[in-house]
């Protein structure tokens, strides 16, 4: 909403106009939109507004002042008149150490010095106390029942709030009615539907042309490590097309190659009107050098917004501290290149932690800071701010640095302030304390609706509502989105670290189960009922990116328990010959068994007397001995795919070599077996899209799949047990699975004709596109699977 700002009476602090009047004049606003109402459900409609207008003026002259003082937490650096401010020599830039700045560290030292005191605290029970305490705690479940917002998060409400006090949006983009946003670091994509949220509901904005691109770590690569990747994937499935992850797939905006990539990627926006970087990393096991760890990543996104933006355009940082000497340049360097730059709190920011949002206004444009912004790039992947300065303390005004100073302590009083009171409460809370902290509570949930006129945006108009992608909205939401939670204090998790993975794994969630003898094989009550239909086959194309290193995170299992099996990898050599001989294995006779019934029950009628072929990937030794048994079910034996572990052995089922025979197998299979057979194909495990796809062509090739764990022969894993071969959807599959196969091949050859591994830096990553991996019951299998199989692996390692 494109509005001025007028200065207040420090000068350093900045109040939206529009802001006091909605505090002052309820009455005439309450007015305006009862005259708008329609006839019918507007009375209704009243009514609740008027309950609404009377709760707002009933607020008493303390509450008043206090909520103000919660949506009133921005300072706005100001220039001085005589250009003092101007983009240094880029001959200078990155060249130099860096240099503390000794009164902003001493306040770093003081804000550790007050946050250490929460060392010894759960962090489950200190969490549910200072939520209880966050004065703005009641906003997100008021908008999520009041606004129908989509994924209304706390970044949801954070974002909104920031469109709410600044005009982010620049005035020329919306007077063309065209508006073009890049949002990095996104998932899971709370800032682009906050904004898709007040573009709709606002009368300024709601005829916009808006188009948007988002880049963030790709929850979906299996290099991708738990601690830095939201797995919170609700957007991002349902709208694929427009998230950037770069030639290697991995979305890492670190990269220089990736932000070239995304300069093109965003080629057909006629403009960038704003840029957008929520980025940081999972500092909470070393929370008092977050500034520092967050640095490098900062510089990325700063140089981002610096190619992307066009003149006037608008960028939004995500920063915490401001103490470093890092800092100090990316800040300096931003008011070069802005005309306004505001540091803001929002209230819906819990009051307690050191994030801050740099909200930027009005971009020279790039022309203007290309000499510098040139070398910014070619340093982009070897920067590293703890080395070397981005300028030198000479080439920072003193008159920049008193305000930051002045900026710096400001946001550490506010700080210092909430941990201090939160930890007198903390010690007990009287009832008056209670009923005044829940009255300011609902105060600031109401305030936030009627300051930011928050509306109702029905669900036809979410973004994951109006996208072409063939699976919208029909993704699986049945998978755990969330981060791990930890549990414990800070010491005792600092403790924990220390401890052996077999010592943690006993601490853990996982024990019990990990450490329990199986009784009978899993897998006998999952089952995939094929043959699947639906499949937009054409339209599946192979991704090819950097090679694997390592499976450090799947969609397809739980990344606690993949976690606790690469620590065990690491220090515990992986030998699988051996078996529990507490466990049941499952049994060749009755696997054999429940193929020749399933056989019979999926029969096509004529052809129910014939006699069946069950194709058996694995020892003819291992499974001979039931021949006698099996009728009319006739059993042929190939070689199974091996696992020759060269490398690191976290990589699973992602080792090129490996998957080139998984593929090979199945390609053999559907080449061999006839209307109604079955087929025995182990797996070591299903972590990495290429195997989850594998599967799922198993799916629609077989009328059932299901699978048992622990195999009865060969290498530790499942065996999948595939019944009711259907020839006519094999050959839709099979041109598909013999391409991928023979470019894994072709990549395994490499340089020099070396059939290994090591041989190429590329790999297949993916084949089938991700809406259709995360639709149907398929997640929900190769998750009961893969579990299965890691219990079983860390079961045979904790006794190893």
């Amino acid at each position: 909403m494109p509005v001025s700002y007028s200065k207040s009476v420090c000068c350093s602090e900045w109040v939206k106009p529009s802001l006091v009047r909605a505090s002052l004049t309820p009455l005439v606003v309450l007015l305006q939109q009862v005259w708008r109402m329609s006839s019918g459900n507007g009375a209704r409609r009243k009514a609740g507004k008027l309950q609404h207008f009377t709760t707002m003026v009933a607020f008493d002259s303390e509450t008043q002042t206090e909520i103000q003082g919660l949506f009133s937490k921005v300072k706005t650096y100001v220039k001085p008149s005589n250009g003092e401010w101007c983009i240094p020599n880029p001959n200078d830039a990155l060249r130099h150490p860096v240099e503390e700045h000794c009164r902003l560290q001493a306040l770093k030292a003081s804000l550790n010095a007050v946050k250490n005191q929460l060392s010894d605290k759960n962090v489950q029970v200190w969490h549910q106390h200072t939520n209880s305490t966050n004065r703005a705690g009641k906003v997100i479940a008021t908008v999520r029942s009041t606004a129908n917002a989509e994924i209304c998060t706390q970044a949801w409400c954070k974002f909104f709030e920031i469109l709410g006090t600044f005009s982010l949006l620049p005035e020329e983009a919306l007077r063309n009615g065209e508006l073009n946003t890049v949002h990095l670091c996104e998932a899971p994509g709370a800032f682009v539907t906050a904004l898709n949220h007040y573009i709709k509901t606002s009368e300024f904005t709601r005829y916009c042309d808006w188009s948007w691109a988002a880049n963030t770590l790709n929850p979906y690569h299996e290099a991708n490590g738990g601690s830095t990747t939201i797995a919170d994937d609700r957007l991002i499935a349902n709208t694929l097309p427009w998230w950037f992850f770069g030639s290697d797939n991995t979305g890492n905006i670190m990269i220089q190659k990736h932000l070239l990539e995304l300069q093109a990627f965003v080629a057909n926006m006629r403009r960038v009107d704003l840029v957008t970087a929520d980025g940081s990393f999972d500092c909470q096991e070393n929370p008092d050098e977050q500034e520092a760890l967050v640095a490098s990543l900062h510089y990325c996104e700063v140089t981002a917004a610096l190619l992307l933006l066009n003149p006037g355009g608008s960028f939004v940082l995500k920063m915490f501290t401001l103490y470093e000497h890092s800092s100090i340049c990316l800040l300096y360097l931003l008011n070069c290149c802005f005309q306004s730059v505001n540091v803001f709190k929002p209230a819906t920011s819990k009051a307690g932690n050191s994030e801050v949002y740099v909200v930027c206004l009005n971009y020279d444009g790039k022309e203007a800071v290309k000499p510098l912004l040139s070398k910014l790039i070619r340093n982009y992947e070897t920067h590293l701010p703890d080395r070397e300065a981005l300028f030198p303390n000479s080439h920072v005004p003193e008159s920049f640095l008193k305000q930051h100073e002045e900026v710096c302590l400001y946001f550490y009083e506010l700080q210092v302030e909430t941990i201090t009171e939160n930890l007198r409460l903390f010690e007990g809370m009287s009832t008056e304390q209670r009923q005044r902290l829940d009255h300011i509570r609902d105060c600031t949930a109401q305030e936030y609706l009627h300051r930011f006129q928050v509306s109702f945006l029905p669900r036809s108009r979410w973004i994951s509502r109006n996208t072409v992608s063939p699976a919208c909205c029909s993704v699986s939401v049945g998978r755990p989105l969330g981060q791990k939670k930890q549990t414990g204090s800070f010491n005792e998790r600092r403790e924990l670290q220390t401890l052996s993975w077999r010592e943690r794994i006993a601490r853990g969630c996982h024990a019990t189960w990990v450490q329990k003898h199986s009784m009978e094989p899993g897998g006998r009550g999952c089952l995939l009922e094929g043959p699947l239909s639906g499949c937009h086959i054409d339209s599946w194309y192979v991704i090819v990116g950097a090679a694997l290193p390592a499976v450090k995170n799947s969609p397809f299992c739980d990344g606690g328990l993949l976690n606790h099996l690469n620590e065990a990898l690491v220090d515990t050599a992986a030998d699988w010959s051996p078996s529990c001989g507490s466990c049941r294995m499952a049994c060749t006779a009755s696997i054999l068994s429940d193929v020749a019934g399933l056989c019979v029950s999926t029969g096509d009628g004529e052809g129910d007397k014939k006699k069946r072929q069950c194709l058996v990937f694995g020892s003819h030794s291992a499974w001979c001995a039931c021949e006698s048994q099996l009728g009319d079910l006739v059993l042929t034996f190939s070689t199974e795919p091996s696992f020759a572990q060269r490398g690191c052995v976290s990589l699973h089922d992602g080792e090129p070599l490996y998957q080139q025979q998984l593929l090979g197998g199945v390609v053999f299979s559907l080449q061999t077996l006839n209307s109604g057979d079955a087929l025995l194909l182990p797996v070591f495990s299903a972590l990495t899209r290429v195997t989850a796809a594998v599967v799922l062509c198993l799916h629609v090739c077989f009328r059932s799949v299901t699978f048992r764990c622990p195999p009865p022969a060969g290498v530790v894993g499942a065996v999948l047990v595939c019944v009711g071969f259907c020839p006519d959807a094999a050959t839709r599959v099979l041109p598909v699975l013999t391409d991928v196969h023979n470019r894994i091949s072709r990549l395994l050859r490499g340089k020099g004709g070396k059939n290994l591994p090591s041989g190429c830096d590329r790999q297949v990553l993916q084949f089938i596109p991700m809406e259709e991996l995360l639709t149907g019951g398929l997640t929900e299998f190769l998750w009961t699977m893969n579990s299965e199989i890691i219990r079983q692996k860390l079961h045979l390692l904790m006794q190893s």
